[in-house]
């Protein structure tokens, strides 16, 4: 039966829970390339005979016409749920940076093939350096904060600092409010010397 392995393919997606990588499915995977290879040969040779036989591709309505039709229909079909499964996988491993960070657990680096890897890879860095440009790390807060601005406690003299346009004294134990996205920079620049204050 045609597309049979490829539609296995996406019974697995269906079956697994939401964000669950599973490991790759290589035999299946190849066996649904194979079979594209023998689909694009028989087109091929459909499409041969017919011109052999001196008929117009365009118009011709024989058997052979419609067996080639029926090739590329399978053709299209197993490259859509070839698509599909690759496109799930990305989906899955993207949300994971975002949600584990850039090394991922031993249990799930397992379930990756090389291009699982790579795209894991690129995808970290292109977000590295878009996070790099705007001067802002996206991955801190997944749900937005109730306040834009947040009480941070001095620990320790840290000494006068620029805060937007104005100028702040960080002495020990003074509370500041300042904006969220500065406070960040700050708790991160001064471990330990400062905290958010609650």
């Amino acid at each position: 039966m045609f597309c049979k392995s490829a539609s296995q393919l996406l019974k697995e997606l269906a079956y697994n829970d939401n964000d669950q990588l599973t490991p790759f499915n290589n035999d299946i995977f190849e066996q649904v390339f194979r079979e594209c290879d023998e689909h694009h040969l028989h087109l091929q040779s459909l499409m041969r005979k017919i011109q052999d036989d001196g008929l117009d591709i365009q118009t011709t309505r024989n058997s052979d016409h419609f067996g080639a039709v029926i090739h590329h229909l399978s053709l299209i079909r197993n490259k859509r749920c070839l698509m599909a499964y690759m496109y799930n996988r990305a989906e899955i491993i993207r949300s994971l940076r975002w949600k584990i960070g850039t090394i991922l657990p031993e249990e799930i680096q397992s379930k990756l093939n090389y291009s699982d890897e790579e795209y894991f890879k690129n995808h970290c860095a292109a977000l590295e350096v878009y996070m790099s440009e705007i001067d802002l790390d996206l991955t801190v807060d997944m749900i937005p904060p109730k306040d834009p601005s947040i009480q941070v406690r001095v620990r320790c003299d840290i000494g006068d600092v620029l805060l937007g346009d104005q100028v702040a004294s960080l002495t020990n134990n003074s509370v500041h409010l300042m904006k969220r996205t500065d406070a960040e920079q700050f708790i991160s620049q001064f471990q330990g010397l400062m905290e958010e204050f609650t």
